[in-house]
């Protein structure tokens, strides 16, 4: 199972940087940085809540399910 970021795209999509969101959401650009680039492990519910609410968009368009897609640690 994987679970793919799409935060880069949104991002783009509402010309805004990760430096900006970081600062909206009150979130570490290292820990935002993180989570973009698909290493982390889990995201609070308060922290994609705080991303969607300043991106105005869906937990679905940033996390999207790849079917058939393994994970680094899957085996």
């Amino acid at each position: 199972m994987a679970v793919l970021v799409r935060l880069d795209e949104v991002l783009q999509a509402r010309r805004m940087t990760l430096t900006e969101l970081a600062q909206a959401v009150d979130i570490t650009l290292a820990n935002l940085s993180i989570l973009k680039t698909g290493k982390a492990r889990a995201i609070r519910f308060t922290t994609l809540d705080a991303i969607c609410r300043v991106l105005e968009c869906q937990p679905g368009d940033i996390l999207v399910h790849a079917a058939g897609a393994q994970d680094e640690g899957d085996d």
